[in-house]
Order: C-alpha cells, then structure tokens, then sequence
C-alpha cells in the first residue's frame, strides 16, 4: 500500500495558490469551473495532516470527502484525486502531473481500502474482468447506455445503490483510528466524523448529475430504478458472523424497504435482510472502542468488487371492468392434468392485449371476485387490475384507449373491457374494499307451472336470511362451513310461451352461492327457491348482472 509519508521525502513543495491554479485550469476544458472551485474551498478547511494520513493508509480521495462530510455534487468532478489534496495541503511529488487525467499517481494505482474501489469506479464485470472508469461521467455515460439499450421509456430515475457489509467494518475501524489519534483535536471535537455520509450516498451524489445530463431527466422518487449492486468476497465472513449474531427470523412488514415497490408488502427471506442486519450490528457498536472484531491499518484490497446492474420498473396497474360474454370462458388459465377448461381465459385474453404494447416481461391479473366458467359477466362489469411488471413503455392516455379498443374489436368476442386506466397503488385499496352485494339473472326451470302467487310470494321477499353449507360440488377443495347469507331482494321474470321456465333476477349478499340457492343443494341451502315454491327447481344458466362496489365506474 502507497505511503504518503515516503512520499512526503520526495515531494517538491510548491505554493497552495498555484498548485491549485494548475488543477483547475486543467478541468476547466470540462466547464467545470464552480465545481473545482468549491472543492478546492473544501479542501482547504480540512485538516491537512488528517487528511495526509488518511491518504497514507489507502483512503481513496472521495472516502475522504465523505468522512469529514462534505454533501453534494462535489463527487461527481472528474478532478476529484489525491493529486488536488497535494495541492492544497502544499505537497506534491517529484515531476508528478498532477492533472485531472494523470495516471501517475501512486494512489490512483490502489484500490481504496475503505470503500474497495467504489468511489474509484472500479468494479468486476459479469465476466469477471477488471473495469476501471476514468471519472464519474464515464461510468454515468456507461448506465446510461444500459438504459437506452433495454428501450426504456423515463421521465424520471432514481439510483438505488447496495454495497457489500465489509465497508461497514471498515468505516467503523477508520473512525475508532481517528478517534484515538486526533480526538482531543479541537476539529475533531467539532464532530465532522459524525456528519459522514455513506460510501452508497457518496456514490449517488458521483452519479446523479451526469446521469440527469445523459438521461435528460430528473433524478429523485421515481418507479424507474436504476440498481447498482456491489459485492465483494471479503464480507461473505462479516455478513454471516453478523447474521448468526442477529438470528434470522422472517419478518412481516407493512412499509416499503429501502424505496423498494410500495404495494403488499410481504414476507422478507433473510438474505434480503442480511446487508441490513450488518448495518445495524456495526451501528451498535459505533463508540465500541474495544471491540476486537476490527483491526487497523485497513488489509490491502487486492480485488475490485462485482458489479450487478440492474434497470427495473415498478409495476404499473391497469384497472376497470371486465365483461364476460361467453360461458365457456374462465376468469383465469385454468388446466386440469395437462389439458385446458374452457377455449380461453378473462386473465390471458386481457393480458395478452396489455403486456406487449407496455413491452413488460410479464403480467398479473387481479379481479373483485370471480364467476363460474358458464356464468356470463354482464352489466356494468367486474372491477379488475392487471399488474405490468417492469414495463418499458410510458402508457399516455391515447395509449391506454388504443388498449381499450383492442379488445373490445376481437373477432371472437369473448369478453370486453370499459373503463380501463392507468391507476395508482390507490388501485389496491378500492380492489380491497370488495364485493357488498352482487345482482343476477338466472333462467329457472321448476317441476309445476308457474302461478301468480308464486311471483307474488318472491317478491315480497325482502333481506331473508339463509343458510348455506359449503357446496357439494367445491366440497373436495373447501372446508365443510355453515355460512349465513342475505337475500336483499327477488323478481320473477315470465318467459313467453313456457309455465315452467322464467327469469330470477336477485340481489344478494357477496359469496352467496346462487346455483345452490336455487335447487337447495340437497337441503344443504335453506330455505332455497325449491323450498319455498315447494317444487323441485333446477338452475339451467347464470348471468352477474352487477357488482356493487365503487371502483372503475367511470374512466
């Protein structure tokens, strides 16, 4: 590891003024005239003999920056070396160019022993080839190309970055080292150490400038991600001593971790906590000044760490309604040992239209509720989303319509769709309010002509009780339950020309099983129409005719 204190010996000292002169006109072709001039302003309120020993002990230069917590897009200045530190603290090496471009630095030649080459932009590739990036708009100009390469559609980014545990330990042995040394230092009681930012922070304040340069558009909260993730072999020891330390245990959240997709939130595996559980161990022992788990000085970093990168989409929702025009025609793909139930599905017919023209990689269909494979879906419909999952294409509002029209112009006309838009997480929450009451018309056939009385009998009928076991027919995949349900109200419908056919239009309670409700289910449902017309009935077709909930009513 480079010396700076060998250095020092070789060291031709020059004026702070025109040693910093010299690095700035050198960056000045970059236009980056106020950048450098607000670093070397930095520079010089830090301790130079902090900084000197920090340099001596394989601390990159922007690992410096970040220690005394220094904020902003500062790193992103391609001057940024330990050429412009020797500048302002007055030391400089024997006929060393000490231009934004040298490549002659001892330094530069050495993987940071704190963030492992990081901040250097240095990583492993997938193949495992060494990358060395000259500045932070050579790396930025690299994602960049990943992002248009893939054809994604951004308005905004924001740059998600995961560093491996092994940085932790070395942060915490840094500050325990200066601590000891400089801690009765008035400029160390000022507490900068304890405003340092992270090696993850300090990468995004590098990148985030150029990035919104090349991408032509903001950085921030955005559902377009940009991740790098770094790992490094060393920390496979410290992530497992601090997760045997921790205990891994599943943990059920309701917030969102780290930005990452706020919709249901769900169990989270223990290697997604493992980086977290590192944090939080090393955050426990900050002031530990014995601890013997850390050692200084910092082992040389022999390996650059591996860089996955990674563009991904939050999902985007589709609602509306769907409509069922065929009983022959399931609410999902539906295969029973190989072999398909129904020539299609409501999921594969919608879906099929949606995820090509979003250029998604695939998609999920959530629906209120769902109705048999013979029962028709009428009337306003049944509300529904369909989750695009990592969609490259921006859908406009024109774009959502020629959707709309895709479907509803199919030449089998199995199932239309009305007021389809782009909606919010808010989606989730109206799709959980669900079903209250649902409307039907079934066509009946009983063993007696119909009277007169009968229709008065029904109609008169109003929030009438019952009680339903679970259906012989789902009995071998649902527990055998009594269920309550409510009848809101009945009307009976003549058929022309037939005594013993009609039309039962009704309004139930959600989860009411109408089939059953209708023939008696082997006096499993009671009362049912058999029942209480005192003949046997028989359901012979089923339509939902509406789906009372407030969701999607309107585009």
């Amino acid at each position: 590891m480079a010396n700076a204190n060998t250095n020092n010996t070789e060291a031709e000292h020059v004026s702070i003024d025109s040693e910093a002169a010299h690095v700035i006109s050198a960056v000045e072709e970059c236009h980056d005239d106020d950048d450098v001039g607000a670093l070397h302003d930095v520079v010089q309120g830090l301790p130079s003999h902090a900084v000197k020993d920090l340099l001596s002990v394989g601390v990159c230069t922007r690992c410096i920056l970040r220690l005394f917590g220094i904020r902003g897009n500062i790193y992103s200045i391609s001057a940024i070396s330990p050429s412009i530190l020797n500048s302002v603290i007055g030391e400089q090496r024997h006929g060393e160019d000490i231009s934004s471009n040298s490549k002659e630095s001892e330094f530069e030649e050495v993987l940071c022993a704190l963030c492992l080459g990081i901040l250097q932009f240095t990583y492993c590739d997938d193949k495992e080839i060494p990358v060395k990036k000259e500045s932070a708009n050579d790396m930025a100009v690299a994602i960049s190309e990943l992002v248009k390469r893939e054809g994604y559609q951004i308005d905004s980014f924001s740059l998600e970055v995961s560093v491996p545990p092994i940085i932790l330990e070395n942060e915490h042995s840094v500050r325990l080292y200066m601590k000891r040394k400089y801690g009765t230092e008035p400029w160390f009681q000022g507490g900068p150490f304890s405003q340092s930012i992270s090696a993850k922070d300090a990468l995004k304040f590098s990148l985030a400038k150029p990035l919104e340069t090349l991408l032509d558009c903001k950085s921030g909260i955005s559902n377009f991600r940009i991740g790098l993730t770094f790992s490094h072999k060393a920390s496979k020891v410290v992530q497992s001593v601090a997760v045997s330390k921790q205990g891994c245990k599943r943990i059920k959240t309701g917030n969102s971790i780290d930005s990452l997709d706020d919709s249901v939130a769900g169990d989270i595996k223990c290697s997604d906590l493992a980086d977290a559980t590192v944090e939080r161990s090393f955050d426990g022992l900050q002031d530990n000044e014995s601890s013997e788990c850390f050692k200084f000085p910092l082992q040389k970093v022999n390996d650059a760490c591996h860089l996955v990168l990674l563009c991904q989409r939050t999902p985007i929702y589709f609602g509306g309604r769907y409509l069922k025009y065929s009983r022959n025609v399931s609410q999902t793909r539906w295969i029973i040992d190989d072999e398909r139930m129904g020539e299609a599905s409501v999921e594969e017919i919608i879906g099929s239209n949606i995820q090509p023209l979003c250029q998604g990689d695939n998609y999920k269909f959530h629906a209120a509720g769902r109705e048999d494979i013979d029962v028709r879906m009428l009337g306003s419909g049944r509300p529904f989303l369909v989750e695009v999952q990592n969609a490259h294409r921006i859908p406009s509002e024109a774009f959502v319509r020629e959707i709309e029209t895709n479907i509803n112009n199919l030449e089998n006309k199995l199932v239309g769709v009305k007021n389809l838009k782009v909606v919010g997480i808010e989606g989730w929450t109206m799709m959980r309010e669900g079903e209250a009451e649902k409307q039907y018309a079934a066509l009946v056939w009983i063993s007696r002509p119909l009277e007169d009385v009968d229709l008065d009998s029904i109609s008169s009928l109003k929030d009438m009780q019952i009680l339903q076991g679970t259906p012989i027919r789902v009995l071998h995949r649902r527990s055998p339950l009594q269920r309550e349900k409510i009848i809101h109200w009945m009307k009976i419908e003549r058929i022309g020309g037939s005594s013993q056919y009609f039309l039962l239009h009704l309004c139930t309670q959600a989860g009411t099983y109408i089939k059953e409700f209708v023939h008696g289910d082997l006096g499993r449902t009671h009362p049912s129409i058999g029942s209480i017309l005192g003949c046997r009935a028989e359901i012979l077709q089923l339509d939902v005719t509406d789906v009372k909930m407030d969701c999607f009513l309107t585009e």
